[in-house]
């Protein structure tokens, strides 16, 4: 009797958790890969592969523009926004910073990296007047995190302070995600043969590195994906190893100290290999959603527990519109999803 209401009961709230899934809606099809979206007047706008830049009307998907930033074959897997810009990099050396008028869609080229390393991971605007956009080391494993300045309009600064990655860590490329910043903090988070995150204090100035993290690492491949933070004292990191993507052991963790340690959380009792984690608007850390490029999956505890709330594949980056909408981006397509709650 007891398992037939253990099994009942299980039913019965994958049932009411898959309720929650109001609409799930297609609002662009092309043929593109999309890493980094933005929400800004009522559209989710990105960037991706050839050279491709534009935005999709959240209330009426029909209204949308595309443009094309460079007559180059160019990778997009970063962007990012202040008041009256948008701006992307490409992977490639050379790295070309572009910066797009949110009204005319105007762009420029505002800086260029001509280091033959140069392969940017993340950008991130913390205001508007400090940002901060992270590339693969240099060929001596030096970190290249450079610092936006607001008066010249332009990257310019290396913020490392001497920070050194050790030999095969780097970032991934895979959501624009692996920055993220509070009031106080802007945090890093690695992978590779090791898994960190650092922490730069922006009120002295100074970059932490913190001991080794319990995530998995060891392989290229291995390592943390995405973070995220609600104000200056907790945060979540996801990730896995994109060549075997099941595996769900030691790929997720939280904070509770700014990232100081972490905690493993659902080793072994989740959907594997996550590309990107967001905390819900409003949830205090409580809510928090994320994807792989096999599943869309959330936690309503803080990360201690997940639940997989669907199958859809090849989505790589998410970002909450409000506390009931998401949008889904990745391979060939932009999706909205609307939850019930």
């Amino acid at each position: 009797m007891k398992k037939t209401f253990s099994i009942l009961f299980f039913c019965l709230g994958i049932l009411i958790f898959s309720q929650q899934i109001e609409s799930f809606t297609t609002i662009l099809n092309d043929k593109i890969s999309i890493r980094a979206i933005e929400i800004y007047d009522n559209k989710v706008w990105y960037s991706g592969t050839d050279s491709k830049f534009g935005y999709v009307n959240l209330k009426n998907p029909k209204r949308q523009k595309q443009i094309k930033l460079s007559e180059k074959t160019l990778q997009f897997r970063t962007l990012a926004q202040d008041k009256k810009y948008f701006y992307t990099i490409n992977i490639e050396s050379p790295a070309y910073f572009f910066q797009i008028n949110k009204r005319s869609l105007k762009h420029s080229i505002i800086f260029e990296d001509t280091l033959k390393t140069a392969f940017y991971d993340a950008l991130h605007f913390v205001d508007d007047n400090k940002a901060f956009a992270l590339s693969d080391p240099d060929k001596d494993g030096n970190a290249r995190i450079l610092q936006y300045n607001k008066k010249d309009n332009i990257f310019w600064k290396n913020q490392t302070n001497g920070l050194e990655f050790k030999k095969g860590e780097a970032a991934f490329a895979a959501s624009n995600s692996n920055i993220a910043s509070s009031e106080n903090h802007f945090w890093i988070a690695t992978g590779g043969v090791t898994s960190r995150v650092f922490r730069k204090d922006f009120d002295t100035n100074i970059l932490w590195q913190f001991p080794k993290q319990p995530f998995i690492s060891g392989t290229s491949s291995q390592g943390i994906y995405s973070i995220d933070f609600y104000k200056d004292l907790f945060g979540i990191a996801v990730g896995g190893d994109y060549t075997k993507q099941d595996e769900n052991i030691n790929n997720i963790a939280t904070t509770n100290n700014g990232g100081e340690s972490w905690t493993i959380r659902a080793s072994g009792k989740n959907a594997g290999y996550m590309t990107c984690v967001k905390i819900k608007p409003g949830s205090k850390g409580k809510e928090i959603i994320a994807v792989g490029d096999r599943h869309i999956s959330y936690s309503s505890d803080f990360g201690k527990t997940w639940k997989k709330m669907s199958d859809e594949k090849g989505f790589f980056v998410c970002s909450w519109v409000n506390a009931n909408t998401v949008v889904f981006a990745g391979k060939d397509r932009i999706s909205l999803m609307k939850l019930k709650f």
